[in-house]
């Protein structure tokens, strides 16, 4: 079955469901690291990507943001020269009404009958103003770094801004 569009899952509508003990079947996240770039090096700047509106970021967006941002960072800048963080973790679990579709949907589908859902993805809830993620760098690399978090921006639901501090 077809993935839903963010759209759906963007707006903060009820209260967090994100106990996984209770809980069966919940897809793992596609964020594999939250830390990239030299882990260990101590640099003098940073850029922030920072959300300008409340809403839910689904893991695999993320996933896509972090990608690009690491991906131009490594080629323009070089590994040992930033570290990447992302600042936020998919913690609330998303549910969906799967409903059949095609000859004979009618018969197969429940309806609204038990409507619960099942648990199908993870997202982020984001408050207005939040980092979602950093760039430490050089200053020879701050034009590169707010490339790349334009670029990883582009992947993200809100529209987000890029904050400086030395």
């Amino acid at each position: 079955m077809a993935r839903k569009p963010n759209s759906m899952y963007h707006d903060i509508k009820q209260q967090a469901y994100t106990r996984r003990e209770y809980m069966g079947g919940v897809p793992l996240s596609r964020i594999t690291q939250f830390v990239l770039g030299n882990k260990t090096g101590v640099f003098p700047v940073q850029l922030m990507l920072y959300s300008e509106e409340r809403c839910q970021i689904r893991h695999t967006s993320l996933e896509s943001a972090r990608v690009a941002a690491n991906r131009y960072l490594e080629k323009k800048v070089g590994v040992t020269d930033y570290r990447l963080t992302i600042s936020i973790y998919p913690h609330h679990v998303l549910r969906e009404n799967k409903q059949a579709t095609g000859a004979g949907a009618d018969r197969v589908s429940q309806g609204m009958r038990a409507s619960f859902g099942k648990a199908v993805g993870t997202a982020a809830r984001v408050e207005r103003g939040q980092v979602i993620m950093k760039v430490e760098t050089f200053e020879r690399n701050i034009q590169h770094s707010r490339e790349a978090l334009m670029k990883a921006s582009s992947k993200l639901p809100p529209p987000c801004k890029i904050k400086y501090a030395s």
